[in-house]
Protein backbone atom coordinates (compact mmCIF):
# COMPACT_ATOMS: atom_id res chain seq x y z
CA UNK A 1 0.00 0.00 0.00
CA UNK A 2 2.92 2.60 0.57
CA UNK A 3 4.21 1.46 -2.45
CA UNK A 4 0.88 2.53 -4.35
CA UNK A 5 0.58 5.65 -2.65
CA UNK A 6 4.15 6.42 -3.40
CA UNK A 7 3.38 6.05 -7.15
CA UNK A 8 -0.14 7.74 -7.22
CA UNK A 9 -0.30 11.23 -8.60
CA UNK A 10 -1.67 12.49 -4.84
CA UNK A 11 0.34 11.27 -2.21
CA UNK A 12 -1.83 12.27 0.86
CA UNK A 13 0.15 13.00 3.93
CA UNK A 14 -1.51 13.09 7.49
CA UNK A 15 -1.37 15.71 9.86
CA UNK A 16 2.12 15.86 11.54
CA UNK A 17 0.29 16.41 14.93
CA UNK A 18 -2.00 12.96 14.00
CA UNK A 19 -5.09 14.97 13.92
CA UNK A 20 -6.76 17.59 11.66
CA UNK A 21 -7.57 17.43 7.54
CA UNK A 22 -4.76 15.81 5.80
CA UNK A 23 -2.87 17.54 3.86
CA UNK A 24 -2.35 16.99 0.19
CA UNK A 25 0.18 17.52 -1.77
CA UNK A 26 0.68 17.23 -6.02
CA UNK A 27 4.08 15.97 -8.15
CA UNK A 28 6.26 18.69 -8.52
CA UNK A 29 5.63 18.31 -12.53
CA UNK A 30 1.63 18.50 -11.66
CA UNK A 31 2.56 21.79 -9.66
CA UNK A 32 5.07 22.99 -12.58
CA UNK A 33 2.65 22.49 -15.95
CA UNK A 34 -0.29 24.34 -13.71
CA UNK A 35 1.70 26.99 -12.62
CA UNK A 36 3.13 27.74 -16.20
CA UNK A 37 -0.32 27.02 -17.69
CA UNK A 38 -1.95 30.07 -15.40
CA UNK A 39 1.25 32.58 -16.35
CA UNK A 40 1.15 31.65 -19.60
CA UNK A 41 -2.76 32.58 -19.68
CA UNK A 42 -1.76 36.14 -17.83
CA UNK A 43 0.70 36.77 -20.34
CA UNK A 44 -1.15 36.24 -23.25
CA UNK A 45 -4.81 38.03 -22.04
CA UNK A 46 -3.39 40.17 -19.75
CA UNK A 47 0.14 41.54 -19.78
CA UNK A 48 0.99 41.64 -23.45
CA UNK A 49 -2.33 43.52 -24.53
CA UNK A 50 -1.47 45.75 -21.69
CA UNK A 51 1.70 46.13 -23.11
CA UNK A 52 0.44 46.70 -26.71
CA UNK A 53 -2.04 49.41 -25.75
CA UNK A 54 1.55 51.31 -24.29
CA UNK A 55 3.46 50.37 -27.23
CA UNK A 56 0.98 51.89 -29.78
CA UNK A 57 0.46 54.92 -27.51
CA UNK A 58 3.84 55.86 -27.97
CA UNK A 59 4.73 54.92 -31.40
CA UNK A 60 5.37 58.24 -32.74
CA UNK A 61 6.87 59.72 -29.54
CA UNK A 62 6.11 61.29 -26.21
CA UNK A 63 5.27 64.31 -28.09
CA UNK A 64 2.46 63.08 -29.86
CA UNK A 65 1.32 61.09 -26.81
CA UNK A 66 1.09 64.30 -25.03
CA UNK A 67 -0.09 66.37 -28.13
CA UNK A 68 -3.32 63.84 -28.06
CA UNK A 69 -4.54 65.13 -24.94
CA UNK A 70 -5.27 68.40 -26.41
CA UNK A 71 -7.87 67.92 -28.27
CA UNK A 72 -10.56 69.54 -26.76
CA UNK A 73 -13.14 66.48 -27.15
CA UNK A 74 -10.33 64.33 -25.25
CA UNK A 75 -10.63 66.74 -22.26
CA UNK A 76 -14.58 66.99 -22.86
CA UNK A 77 -14.58 63.21 -22.52
CA UNK A 78 -12.28 63.27 -19.88
CA UNK A 79 -14.11 65.48 -17.57
CA UNK A 80 -17.88 63.89 -18.60
CA UNK A 81 -16.63 60.53 -16.97
CA UNK A 82 -15.24 61.76 -13.86
CA UNK A 83 -18.54 63.96 -13.57
CA UNK A 84 -20.10 60.53 -13.98
CA UNK A 85 -18.04 58.54 -11.87
CA UNK A 86 -18.28 61.14 -8.98
CA UNK A 87 -21.85 61.05 -9.09
CA UNK A 88 -22.36 57.04 -9.55
CA UNK A 89 -19.80 56.14 -7.02
CA UNK A 90 -21.11 57.99 -4.26
CA UNK A 91 -24.92 57.24 -5.17
CA UNK A 92 -23.96 53.49 -5.23
CA UNK A 93 -21.87 54.18 -1.81
CA UNK A 94 -24.95 55.10 -0.39
CA UNK A 95 -27.18 52.62 -1.48
CA UNK A 96 -24.79 49.93 -1.10
CA UNK A 97 -24.13 50.78 2.59
CA UNK A 98 -28.23 50.97 3.11
CA UNK A 99 -28.76 47.75 1.21
CA UNK A 100 -26.12 45.68 3.08
CA UNK A 101 -26.82 47.06 6.57
CA UNK A 102 -30.95 45.98 5.84
CA UNK A 103 -30.11 42.57 4.36
CA UNK A 104 -27.12 41.64 6.87
CA UNK A 105 -28.70 42.88 9.96
CA UNK A 106 -32.10 42.51 9.94
CA UNK A 107 -35.15 39.84 8.84
CA UNK A 108 -37.61 41.27 6.98
CA UNK A 109 -40.42 40.02 4.09
CA UNK A 110 -38.88 40.15 1.01
CA UNK A 111 -35.13 40.33 1.81
CA UNK A 112 -34.38 37.58 -0.56
CA UNK A 113 -36.07 39.56 -3.65
CA UNK A 114 -33.73 42.72 -2.62
CA UNK A 115 -30.81 40.44 -2.56
CA UNK A 116 -32.01 39.01 -6.07
CA UNK A 117 -32.60 42.74 -7.89
CA UNK A 118 -29.12 43.66 -6.26
CA UNK A 119 -27.70 40.66 -8.42
CA UNK A 120 -29.67 41.68 -11.53
CA UNK A 121 -27.12 44.02 -13.05
CA UNK A 122 -25.00 41.34 -13.14
CA UNK A 123 -27.37 39.18 -14.97
CA UNK A 124 -28.38 41.87 -17.89
CA UNK A 125 -26.39 42.67 -20.25
CA UNK A 126 -25.47 46.62 -20.24
CA UNK A 127 -26.17 47.17 -23.79
CA UNK A 128 -29.82 46.00 -22.57
CA UNK A 129 -30.15 48.03 -19.42
CA UNK A 130 -29.31 51.26 -21.47
CA UNK A 131 -31.81 50.08 -23.85
CA UNK A 132 -34.42 50.57 -21.08
CA UNK A 133 -33.68 53.85 -19.99
CA UNK A 134 -34.28 54.24 -23.71
CA UNK A 135 -37.77 52.41 -23.55
CA UNK A 136 -38.75 54.65 -20.52
CA UNK A 137 -37.26 57.98 -20.79
CA UNK A 138 -36.93 58.22 -24.91
CA UNK A 139 -39.02 60.29 -27.46
CA UNK A 140 -41.09 57.56 -28.16
CA UNK A 141 -40.86 56.49 -24.15
CA UNK A 142 -43.19 56.03 -21.57
CA UNK A 143 -42.06 59.51 -20.26
CA UNK A 144 -40.88 61.21 -22.94
CA UNK A 145 -43.57 63.14 -23.76
CA UNK A 146 -43.74 64.30 -20.44
CA UNK A 147 -40.08 65.75 -20.17
CA UNK A 148 -39.99 68.35 -22.52
CA UNK A 149 -41.45 66.33 -26.13
CA UNK A 150 -44.77 67.25 -25.56
CA UNK A 151 -47.31 68.12 -23.52
CA UNK A 152 -48.08 66.66 -20.23
CA UNK A 153 -52.30 65.62 -20.37
CA UNK A 154 -52.22 67.26 -16.25
CA UNK A 155 -49.59 69.84 -16.32
CA UNK A 156 -49.78 70.75 -19.57
CA UNK A 157 -47.36 73.28 -21.24
CA UNK A 158 -45.48 74.52 -17.83
CA UNK A 159 -44.25 70.71 -17.52
CA UNK A 160 -42.73 70.95 -21.48
CA UNK A 161 -41.20 74.31 -20.81
CA UNK A 162 -38.87 72.26 -18.09
CA UNK A 163 -37.07 70.84 -21.43
CA UNK A 164 -35.75 68.05 -19.18
CA UNK A 165 -33.15 66.05 -21.48
CA UNK A 166 -32.63 62.82 -20.24
CA UNK A 167 -31.63 60.84 -23.07
CA UNK A 168 -28.58 61.47 -24.76
CA UNK A 169 -28.01 63.72 -22.43
CA UNK A 170 -25.48 63.44 -19.17
CA UNK A 171 -28.16 62.13 -16.93
CA UNK A 172 -29.07 59.21 -18.97
CA UNK A 173 -25.25 58.40 -18.81
CA UNK A 174 -25.37 58.76 -14.92
CA UNK A 175 -28.73 56.73 -14.83
CA UNK A 176 -27.24 53.69 -17.02
CA UNK A 177 -23.70 54.26 -15.01
CA UNK A 178 -25.28 53.88 -11.42
CA UNK A 179 -27.48 50.52 -12.47
CA UNK A 180 -24.42 48.90 -13.69
CA UNK A 181 -22.78 49.81 -11.16
CA UNK A 182 -24.67 49.76 -7.98
CA UNK A 183 -24.26 45.81 -7.07
CA UNK A 184 -20.49 46.13 -6.49
CA UNK A 185 -20.18 47.80 -2.81
CA UNK A 186 -23.39 46.10 -1.56
CA UNK A 187 -21.76 42.70 -2.74
CA UNK A 188 -18.95 43.77 -1.25
CA UNK A 189 -20.33 43.64 2.23
CA UNK A 190 -23.35 41.83 2.17
CA UNK A 191 -21.17 38.81 3.21
CA UNK A 192 -18.89 41.11 5.78
CA UNK A 193 -21.59 41.83 7.69
CA UNK A 194 -23.25 38.53 8.11
CA UNK A 195 -20.12 37.39 9.22
CA UNK A 196 -19.50 39.93 11.85
CA UNK A 197 -23.04 39.50 12.91
CA UNK A 198 -24.71 41.19 15.39
CA UNK A 199 -23.59 41.33 18.86
CA UNK A 200 -21.57 44.46 19.03
CA UNK A 201 -24.78 46.55 17.86
CA UNK A 202 -26.61 44.87 20.63
CA UNK A 203 -23.74 45.66 23.12
CA UNK A 204 -23.82 49.32 22.14
CA UNK A 205 -27.45 49.42 22.38
CA UNK A 206 -27.21 47.98 25.84
CA UNK A 207 -24.72 50.48 27.11
CA UNK A 208 -26.92 53.35 25.86
CA UNK A 209 -25.97 54.17 22.38
CA UNK A 210 -28.48 55.62 19.85
CA UNK A 211 -29.17 54.12 16.61
CA UNK A 212 -26.94 56.65 14.42
CA UNK A 213 -24.04 56.09 17.10
CA UNK A 214 -23.98 52.83 16.85
CA UNK A 215 -24.23 53.10 13.04
CA UNK A 216 -21.29 55.36 13.40
CA UNK A 217 -18.63 53.99 15.39
CA UNK A 218 -19.38 49.91 15.90
CA UNK A 219 -20.56 48.93 12.39
CA UNK A 220 -18.75 51.57 10.03
CA UNK A 221 -15.61 51.04 11.77
CA UNK A 222 -15.90 47.29 11.27
CA UNK A 223 -16.94 47.26 7.14
CA UNK A 224 -14.08 50.50 6.34
CA UNK A 225 -12.07 48.12 4.43
CA UNK A 226 -14.52 46.10 2.82
CA UNK A 227 -16.25 49.66 2.16
CA UNK A 228 -13.13 51.07 0.66
CA UNK A 229 -12.75 47.75 -1.77
CA UNK A 230 -16.35 48.30 -3.10
CA UNK A 231 -15.89 51.74 -3.77
CA UNK A 232 -12.72 50.82 -6.26
CA UNK A 233 -14.48 48.73 -7.81
CA UNK A 234 -17.58 50.61 -8.78
CA UNK A 235 -15.10 53.36 -9.71
CA UNK A 236 -13.19 51.32 -12.12
CA UNK A 237 -16.31 49.79 -13.33
CA UNK A 238 -18.29 53.31 -13.63
CA UNK A 239 -15.24 54.75 -15.69
CA UNK A 240 -14.61 52.26 -18.06
CA UNK A 241 -18.33 51.53 -18.68
CA UNK A 242 -19.07 51.38 -22.17
CA UNK A 243 -22.33 49.29 -23.46
CA UNK A 244 -25.12 51.14 -21.24
CA UNK A 245 -24.07 54.53 -21.80
CA UNK A 246 -23.00 53.74 -25.64
CA UNK A 247 -26.73 53.22 -25.69
CA UNK A 248 -28.33 56.13 -24.13
CA UNK A 249 -25.20 58.76 -25.00
CA UNK A 250 -25.96 59.52 -28.50
CA UNK A 251 -21.95 59.63 -29.17
CA UNK A 252 -22.35 63.11 -29.67
CA UNK A 253 -19.29 64.41 -29.83
CA UNK A 254 -17.41 66.92 -26.92
CA UNK A 255 -20.77 66.56 -25.27
CA UNK A 256 -22.36 63.48 -23.98
CA UNK A 257 -19.00 61.01 -25.40
CA UNK A 258 -17.31 59.55 -22.16
CA UNK A 259 -13.63 57.79 -22.11
CA UNK A 260 -14.32 54.53 -23.24
CA UNK A 261 -16.84 56.15 -26.25
CA UNK A 262 -14.02 58.87 -27.35
CA UNK A 263 -11.90 55.61 -27.73
CA UNK A 264 -14.12 53.84 -30.02
CA UNK A 265 -14.49 57.20 -32.24
CA UNK A 266 -10.92 57.65 -32.61
CA UNK A 267 -10.50 54.50 -33.26
CA UNK A 268 -12.94 54.31 -36.10
CA UNK A 269 -11.18 57.40 -37.62
CA UNK A 270 -8.14 55.68 -37.93
CA UNK A 271 -6.56 57.69 -35.78
CA UNK A 272 -4.14 55.14 -33.71
CA UNK A 273 -2.05 57.03 -31.70
CA UNK A 274 -4.60 59.14 -29.80
CA UNK A 275 -7.03 56.37 -29.38
CA UNK A 276 -4.31 54.28 -27.58
CA UNK A 277 -3.03 57.32 -25.97
CA UNK A 278 -7.17 57.99 -24.26
CA UNK A 279 -6.87 54.02 -23.78
CA UNK A 280 -3.59 54.33 -21.77
CA UNK A 281 -5.72 56.31 -19.35
CA UNK A 282 -7.77 53.80 -18.70
CA UNK A 283 -5.26 51.30 -18.56
CA UNK A 284 -3.51 53.25 -15.94
CA UNK A 285 -6.60 53.27 -14.23
CA UNK A 286 -6.66 49.61 -14.40
CA UNK A 287 -3.47 49.52 -13.19
CA UNK A 288 -4.21 52.55 -9.95
CA UNK A 289 -7.15 50.12 -9.45
CA UNK A 290 -5.11 47.01 -8.96
CA UNK A 291 -2.67 48.71 -6.76
CA UNK A 292 -5.46 50.19 -4.37
CA UNK A 293 -7.31 47.04 -4.40
CA UNK A 294 -3.67 44.92 -3.62
CA UNK A 295 -3.11 47.52 -0.65
CA UNK A 296 -6.89 47.20 0.92
CA UNK A 297 -6.46 43.25 0.68
CA UNK A 298 -2.53 43.88 2.64
CA UNK A 299 -4.21 46.34 5.20
CA UNK A 300 -7.18 44.26 5.66
CA UNK A 301 -4.96 40.67 6.21
CA UNK A 302 -2.64 43.00 8.78
CA UNK A 303 -5.72 43.40 10.98
CA UNK A 304 -7.18 46.66 9.98
CA UNK A 305 -10.60 45.27 9.37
Amino acid sequence: MAALAATSSLAVKPSPHGAGPRVIRNPWWVRAFFMTVALLFVLCFLVLPLVAVFTEALRKGMSAYFHSFTDPDVLSALRLTLLTAAIAVPANLVFGVAAAWCIAKFDFYGKSLLTTLIDLPFAVSPVISGLIYVLVFGLQGWFGPYLGAGDHPWFGAWFNAQDIRIIFAVPGIVLATIFVTFPFVARELIPLMQAQGNDEEYAALTLGASGWQTFWRVTVPNIKWGLFYGVILCNARAMGEFGAVSVVSGHIRGETNTLPLHVEILYNEYNFVAAFAVSSLLALLALLTLLLKSLVEWRAKKGGA
